[in-house]
């Protein structure tokens, strides 16, 4: 192999106007410029951090990434020996997911610690803002089969539907022990007052959260570009939606009487015992 260099001279006499050019091309061997060898290697070179990393990227069809994750690393560490100076970094989703799991770790326990505040800030009374907060294992328990029916993962959209559904439980709650204790103030039979403040709500409770389940169906059973993300959300959601406000009906008054039971049999007074004739 040769490369050319062409380069332009001049040659002439001094004289007013008279510069001719002449082009010459001058052939040189690239090896004197140059070794030329056939090797193998990488094609681009990665860096970060200052530091040489090679990049190993797939993609996950079918499961969860984490589970995936942990299974990849299980079977690396039984297989693969790395040499002295290297190491694995997982990145991309999965250090996302790690993040964001750590983020809610510490979100999800200071968001129940504000509601109980505001919720004893309300009642005044421990029981009660207990009693409200009884709708919540019960959201996320929709929540959880709306995501096993639909074959969707936990993921971090997952998770934020289940911390919407807080609050929505809560509301429900709210309403219910609200009205129950306004009542209560009408009637001395605290099982009439309960169902009283259970017929009243329930239609409202029921026809506010369906509504929103109806409005958030579209997304849930989405096939589209960015169904993955907007999916498992609107599947939490709806789920929660429609199971939550039916066993909050159901199993909140049931734990309110067996507390009044207490209250009952605490408020009772003695009749007073007739004294002898003397």
């Amino acid at each position: 192999m040769t490369a050319i260099c062409r380069s332009t001279f001049s040659r002439g006499r001094r004289g007013w106007g008279e510069t001719p050019f002449r082009s010459a091309a001058v052939y040189i061997p690239l090896s004197e410029l140059a070794n030329i060898t056939l090797d193998t290697g990488a094609s681009f070179i990665y860096r970060e951090a200052r530091e040489r990393y090679i990049p190993v990227k797939f993609s996950v069809r079918g499961r969860d990434l984490g589970g995936t994750v942990a299974e990849a690393q299980e079977r690396i560490a039984k297989n693969i020996k790395l040499p002295t100076g290297y190491r694995v970094v997982w990145a991309g989703e999965f250090e996302s997911l790690q993040l964001a799991k750590a983020r809610l770790a510490v979100i999800i326990p200071i968001s129940l610690v504000l509601i109980m505040v505001l919720l004893y800030g309300l009642f005044n009374s421990l029981r009660d803002s207990l009693l409200a907060l009884a709708g919540i294992p019960f959201a996320v328990g929709g929540g959880v089969l709306a995501l096993y029916f639909s074959g969707l993962d936990f993921s971090v959209s997952a998770a934020i539907g289940f911390v919407s559904l807080f609050g929505v439980s809560v509301m429900d709650g709210i309403l219910m022990i609200t009205y129950y204790n306004q009542a209560r103030q009408d009637t001395a039979d605290s099982v009439e007052a309960m169902f009283q403040a259970a017929t009243h709500r329930m239609r409202p409770m029921l026809m506010t959260a369906w509504s929103a389940c109806i409005g958030l169906l579209p997304a849930a059973v989405s096939t589209g570009i960015g169904s993955q993300v907007q999916r498992p959300l609107a599947a939490v959601v709806v789920g929660g939606l429609l199971i939550g406000p039916i066993m909050l009906l159901v199993v909140v008054p049931a734990l309110r009487l067996m507390f009044l039971d207490r209250e009952r049999g605490s408020q009772v007074v003695p009749e007073p015992s007739q004294a002898s004739p003397a």
